[in-house]
């Protein structure tokens, strides 16, 4: 029993861990654009401040895995909230300008990526088989609620002006950081033998020889897209029917509702319907509230879709992550976390803008039609995923 307490508490030190993680990135990326709004900077700056946050992290993905599996969760945890924390400072330097709010960026990413990897091993190393459902589906629910907390700080702490008072709010962030260091300080994972096994040592050739590996990252990728999407072409949609941008933000809200209750339940879910059938559901549910959503429809309709389209679009992530859980060997369970938010960054790059040149000339509608497509082919190609594992 000391055990499965013990275990447990691990657990919640980690959706804490995860939770207060995504709040720091939500708070300071948001900021970040703020203070470069208020130094004039040009356009080209502020596209390299979005860019800058996913381009090093991407390259890095891969040997943060191998650092994870080598040296443990904890250590490259650790590494992430001191960059964490960092980055909260090179905000705070006033005097750094543009490049200063660029080399942030860098810094914060880098620091989410270790943070990110570390706690998806470490909940996939804690999880006994048979419960990576519900421990996935908490530990997203618990990123989700950090990406809502986040924002709202902006509100609380920085004013409800037009521009919000950036200082106070990179000082918050940065002693949230601290906290994220010291909650991390607290978290021991369970030592583990890292002697290299026959798997370990085949290293990423072993992870992509695992049969359906690569349709689950598509799924996975595609998915994440389709979220991204939502967050700008649903606004841009609102836009073009005259919807009020207080309606447009209430059906955000909604979708991010939905999620994360899908994700909340989604260990019940798995048991109740299978992993299979789940995830090949919420893709095709996904797919069709999201072509249904761009026609025009009454302000209640569109709602009830949006909540359709979040709870289809929560299981795709964590489901995805309980099943490389269940199918990697124990040594580099890392890896192919790391892996996976390879091929998501990838997916976040590509897929928008892909979708955006396919959809040219139909407007947002045709854009919400075209990522509705590409989730019916995912939904079609995880049709032959075999993801149900023993069960």
């Amino acid at each position: 029993m000391s055990g499965l307490s013990g275990g447990r508490r691990l657990l919640a030190l980690l959706l804490l861990h995860s939770a207060l993680t995504q709040v720091v990135t939500f708070v300071l990326r948001p900021t970040s654009a703020y203070r470069a709004i208020e130094l004039d900077v040009p356009a080209a700056w502020l596209g390299a401040l979005t860019a800058s946050f996913a381009v090093v992290p991407l390259l890095l993905a891969v040997p943060s895995g191998q650092a994870t599996d080598r040296f443990g969760e904890r250590r490259v945890m650790l590494v992430g909230a001191v960059l964490m924390s960092a980055s909260g400072v090179v905000f705070l330097l006033e005097g750094l300008g543009a490049a200063g709010l660029v080399a942030g960026s860098i810094v914060l990413g880098t620091g989410h990526l270790c943070s990110v990897v570390g706690q998806q091993a470490a909940v996939a190393n804690t999880a006994g088989p048979g419960t990576f459902d519900t421990a996935f589906g908490y530990y997203t629910f618990a990123a989700s609620l950090g990406q809502a907390i986040g924002p709202a700080l902006i509100t609380v702490v920085g004013g409800k002006g037009a521009i919000p008072d950036t200082r106070p709010i990179f000082a918050v962030a940065t002693a949230l950081g601290v906290v994220l260091l010291a909650c991390t300080v607290f978290l021991h994972t369970p030592e583990r033998e890292r002697s290299a096994g026959p798997a370990e040592r085949g290293g990423m050739g072993t992870l992509l020889r695992l049969p359906g590996l690569l349709r689950a990252l598509v799924v996975s990728c595609v998915v994440l897209a389709a979220v991204d999407i939502t967050l700008v072409y649903l606004p841009a949609l609102g836009a073009d029917r005259g919807l009020a941008a207080g309606l447009v933000g209430i059906l955000l809200t909604l979708r991010a509702a939905a999620s994360m209750t899908s994700r909340f339940f989604l260990g019940r879910l798995a048991r109740w319907a299978g992993r299979r059938r789940l995830m090949i559901g919420s893709v095709a549910l996904s797919a069709a509230a999201m072509a249904a959503v761009a026609f025009p429809l009454p302000p209640v309709g569109t709602g009830v879709l949006v909540v359709l389209l979040g709870l289809g679009l929560g299981v795709g992530q964590p489901l995805t992550m309980s099943w490389l859980a269940e199918v990697a060997p124990a040594g580099l369970r890392g890896r192919a976390m790391s892996l996976r938010l390879t091929g998501n960054r990838l997916g976040q790059v590509l897929i928008p803008s892909t979708v955006g040149f396919l959809a040219a000339g139909l407007g947002s509608a045709g854009v919400l039609w075209a990522t509705a497509g590409a989730l019916a082919l995912v939904g079609a190609a995880a049709r032959r995923l075999e993801v149900d594992g023993s069960r």
